[in-house]
């Protein structure tokens, strides 16, 4: 009987875990450089400011109002890194996207399925016509 109770709280204990925080140089604030979506030049994006703070986000567009919120999953020993992003706010709430990323410096890159959800993971950073995939150009914004 005591064993039962002893899994039954570890597997509690394990679920109630909170999500491990996004890498320390994914955190901070992005500005949206350049964006694709369907082989064009997506301009509307543009601008978006993309917050990482801890395992959560926070996209705002260029005028500062939030487009969505949530919470930031990442693998970066997957090859290519993965990001998927949760949302529990905004229009898109309980809905994810699925992308993957790549950082260099003070530049991150971003290629997910924010065009079609229905559409998997991209296995590579191109935002092609008829692919479902948006691919973004973030600079990390100066304090």
């Amino acid at each position: 009987m005591r064993w039962r109770i002893s899994a039954m709280i570890g597997a509690l204990l394990i679920f109630a875990l909170p999500a491990e925080a996004a890498p320390k140089a994914v955190q901070g604030t992005w500005i949206a450089v350049a964006a694709e979506r369907e082989g064009k030049a997506a301009d509307d994006v543009v601008g978006h400011r993309l917050a990482v703070a801890g395992n959560a986000f926070k996209l705002r567009s260029k005028a500062g109002k939030l487009l969505s919120a949530g919470r930031l999953q990442t693998d970066p020993k997957a090859q290519p890194a993965t990001i998927d992003f949760e949302h529990t706010e905004g229009t898109l709430k309980g809905q994810a996207w699925k992308g993957i990323y790549v950082l260099a410096g003070d530049t991150l890159k971003i290629c997910d399925n924010a065009g079609n959800l229905d559409k998997g993971r991209p296995t590579t950073f191109e935002a092609t016509t008829g692919s479902g995939y948006v691919l973004v150009t973030f600079r990390r914004a100066k304090p």
